[in-house]
């Protein structure tokens, strides 16, 4: 076991929850996000709180912990604002968690956190949650491993990062909520297949959506459906009332689907009110709706067109694989033309006249992305940087995802390191062709003090922003 496993595995043995923290008078406006709330008087940690309008301190509450690695706390408790009012739910949110953190530092903050918000609310125990989208769904999805009173994660936009640590003993409820044109949909397909062989109850929304936050009506559906499942459970009395309506709201949202054609997303969000209402409500005429559905031509031909396209695309997904590592390793500089050519198929497969092929382009740049930054982030973490390995994947990334300025002036500082100015000057104009803007920035650079004063660099500047910093002297 390497050092950073034996030291989560140390962690999921020493944290727990307590009531050590003294619960202090405080005033907390009901309605309204309080943006920073102290973790303690000596602990230099805050996190940004809502409490819904009925809230009242005679009563239990759930409690949802969402998680943004920037430690955004009030902008991640924005997005559940809504479902929180419609079901009773406390939503919190660290300033303190970050992805330049190690995961065991992050959960001693939450850790933390969670001790005060216990300490200062009537929280049910059996009802705290944990919930974010992409890298903070991957942090939710770790946290019940260290933390056991955390029953129950929603994961949008991202899988388990790490299942080895997952606990049969004591399963968490895992809902998945992604977008048909994310990258991660196929992935986070086959973690719930996983699961639900380890015993874990879980359930997986598709919405008609790329890499995104999903609606708002899905948010409100996951925390009903966290608390259906809590009544399951027998955490929470049962309220056929709250059941039947939940069940309503969410045959509606199936109808909607239905209405537009979005007849996979209909299916899909069926077949998890089955598995959630099952033995608790009547639902003969849901598995009617199902199997005719199954029967419709336009369901039938949307089925066969994503089970193609997805065979397809793990094929593609996997030459991305082989040979982004091949041109890493040999600094191959002149595939760049294939990898451009890659993505004009993709813009292809984006207009396709079909919406299952429309989805895997998405998908596939969204992948091929993910990969490329992955890499980079790799190649800086290790020990001696590969620089020219660093320099390919930025002109990669600059072919991949155009608008993300940083890597051409990444280039361009690295060229001018090694006096390429031919280079340097050939991205500063794809960098200004493609909108950038900031000519500040652009004298700025670290290494090109002799690039800025030549006449190349500055007439460049000059046709795409005007006004270039150095007065340019025509060659006699």
């Amino acid at each position: 076991m390497d050092m950073n496993r034996r030291r989560l595995f140390v962690l999921l043995a020493t944290v727990f929850l307590s009531h050590t923290l003294p619960a202090q008078e405080m005033a907390f406006r009901k309605g309204s996000i309080t943006d920073a709330v102290q973790v303690g008087d000596t602990i230099p940690e805050t996190f940004a709180l809502y409490l819904p309008p009925d809230f009242e301190t005679s009563a239990n509450w759930p409690a949802l912990f969402v998680f943004d690695m920037k430690g955004r706390g009030s902008q991640a408790l924005g997005m559940f604002r809504e479902a929180a009012d419609a079901n009773g739910y406390l939503l919190v949110a660290s300033n303190n968690i970050h992805d330049s953190l190690s995961i065991a530092d992050n959960i001693l903050v939450t850790s933390r956190m969670i001790n005060r918000v216990y300490s200062l609310f009537p929280v049910q125990k059996q009802r705290m949650y944990t919930a974010g989208f992409g890298t903070g769904a991957q942090m939710a999805a770790l946290v019940p491993s260290f933390i056991k009173e955390i029953s129950g994660v929603v994961s949008m936009g991202s899988d388990i990062p790490n299942t080895e640590i997952l606990n049969e003993k004591s399963p968490f409820y895992y809902l998945g909520i992604a977008g048909r044109g994310d990258f991660v949909y196929a992935d986070m397909s086959k973690t719930l297949d996983l699961l639900r062989r380890r015993k874990y109850p879980n359930n997986l929304l598709v919405f008609e959506g790329g890499r995104e936050w999903p609606g708002r009506e899905y948010l409100t559906i996951a925390l009903e459906l966290l608390t259906m499942d809590a009544m399951g459970q027998g955490k929470v009395s049962k309220d056929r009332e709250l059941m039947v309506g939940s069940y309503q709201r969410l045959m509606q949202q199936v109808e909607r689907l239905i209405t537009s054609r979005r007849l996979l997303g209909a299916y899909n969000l069926m077949e998890e009110v089955s598995a959630v209402f099952a033995g608790t409500l009547e639902l003969d005429s849901l598995r009617d709706k199902m199997k005719l559905l199954k029967k419709d031509k336009l369901y039938r031909s949307q089925k066969r067109e994503e089970n193609s396209v997805l065979l397809r695309e793990a094929l593609i997904r996997e030459d991305y694989l082989y040979y982004l590592e091949e041109d890493i390793l040999t600094y191959n500089f002149d595939n760049l033309g294939w990898w451009n050519f890659q993505m004009g198929e993709l813009a292809k497969y984006q207009k396709s006249g079909k919406l299952a092929e429309r989805y895997m382009g998405q998908r596939l740049e969204g992948y091929l992305n993910a990969l490329v930054e992955d890499n980079i982030d790799m190649l800086l973490q290790a020990t001696g940087v590969d620089e020219e390995a660093l320099l390919f994947l930025w002109m990669l990334k600059t072919i991949t995802a155009p608008k993300e300025y940083a890597n051409y002036l990444k280039i361009i500082s690295m060229s001018s390191k090694y006096e390429d100015y031919g280079t340097a000057l050939f991205y500063l104009e794809e960098l200004l062709k493609n909108g950038y803007e900031e000519k500040a920035g652009l004298y700025q650079l670290e290494h090109t003090a002799l690039l800025r004063i030549t006449p190349e660099y500055n007439a460049i500047i000059e046709e795409y922003l005007k006004d270039a910093r150095y007065e340019i002297i025509p060659e006699e």
